[in-house]
């Protein structure tokens, strides 16, 4: 809620939308309520995360699958402190200026990682605008301590859109994430009301350069709809991302996490999530995952299993015996 503090003192989580006015809570279809989280694993789940001092995004945008992901141990790690420099009028993460970097954080993700045996992490953060990498620098060295403390674990990173952080994606890219990943979030049209502080082209452009950088490396996107946004309009953005060689795609409900956030414009239904799964493949991505509790990092580890499954299958050699392969339009040596 908008009272919730951010720490132990007395700063607002939301302070830029104290004076917005209040947006009703629509009732949840039935198709999108969830059970509270009550298991044991859930509990042990919280404990490591606590005993690491470590957040998660599970608990900071209030994700209703927690209970489910952290019963099976899977936690997506944010790192860079809880405190975001962007008012994204959806995001439930706390805005305002953030402290120092943690260095312990790395090693304390490495060994999080490690004690939680998780084959497939995802690690995000909070927009780090106040920082001249925005943040890259930090990405890299927690890819490097998991490697290190849990050297076959698959790792993907879920990163901000490092506007005007020249060179930051090349920093992450060559730390060799198995998985970029950065949301584009919601269509042009509505990124003045809903991502303010972000630009579609640059978002775009940034999933673009991570190919060039390395075409073997698996990117990612996703979206939210219910926010106002028209379904030509997501088609659009398949094909956007298309352009950009992006191989994963999610499509998720947008859920309103307070009064003071956005309002949410109607709750999609089941069916036409499936719709939008069949044309995002007619589209050529090798891995959709879309409905109405899909996040980005919602069932990652089994995700990432078949997108790679899907890649080796859609991999045809060609000119004899070379080992020079063709997918998707691009061809690497």
């Amino acid at each position: 809620m908008l009272i919730q503090t951010v720490t132990t003192d007395s700063r607002p989580r939301h302070p830029e939308k104290a004076h917005k006015p209040d947006n009703p809570i629509q009732q949840k279809p039935a198709w999108i309520r969830v059970k509270a989280p009550t298991s044991a694993t859930y509990h042990e789940t919280l404990k490591i995360i606590r005993e690491n001092n470590l957040r998660t995004v599970c608990e900071e945008a209030a994700c209703p699958n927690i209970g489910e992901c952290w019963s099976k141990k899977h936690a997506t790690m944010m790192i860079m402190g809880a405190v975001c420099t962007r008012a994204c009028t959806f995001c439930n993460v706390a805005t305002g200026k953030p402290g120092v970097l943690d260095a312990l954080e790395p090693t304390n993700v490495g060994a999080a990682v490690a004690r939680l045996g998780l084959e497939h992490v995802v690690i995000t953060s909070v927009d780090r605008d106040d920082l001249a990498d925005g943040g890259a620098g930090h990405f890299a060295a927690v890819i490097q301590a998991i490697r290190a403390a849990t050297p076959n674990t698959t790792i993907e990173v879920l990163t901000p859109d490092f506007l005007h952080k020249a060179g930051a994606e090349e920093v992450v890219v060559a730390a060799k994430p198995d998985v970029f990943n950065h949301n584009l979030e919601t269509v042009p049209r509505l990124y003045a009301s809903v991502r303010p502080g972000a630009r579609y082209f640059n978002s775009l452009r940034l999933l673009d350069r991570v190919k060039q950088l390395d075409p073997a490396m698996f990117t990612k996107s996703g979206i939210m709809v219910g926010l106002g946004e028209s379904r030509g309009e997501v088609l659009q953005i398949m094909d956007d991302l298309r352009a950009a060689d992006v191989d994963f795609l999610t499509i998720g409900q947008y859920l309103q996490p307070t009064p003071k956030h956005h309002v949410v414009d109607r709750f999609v239904t089941p069916d036409e999530f499936k719709s939008l799964v069949s044309i995002a493949y007619s589209k050529g991505f090798l891995m959709v995952s879309a409905s109405p509790l899909t996040r980005s990092s919602y069932h990652a580890g089994e995700d990432f299993a078949r997108l790679r499954a899907a890649r080796d299958a859609k991999l045809l050699p060609v000119e004899g015996n070379t080992q020079r392969y063709i997918s998707l339009g691009r061809s690497t040596a």
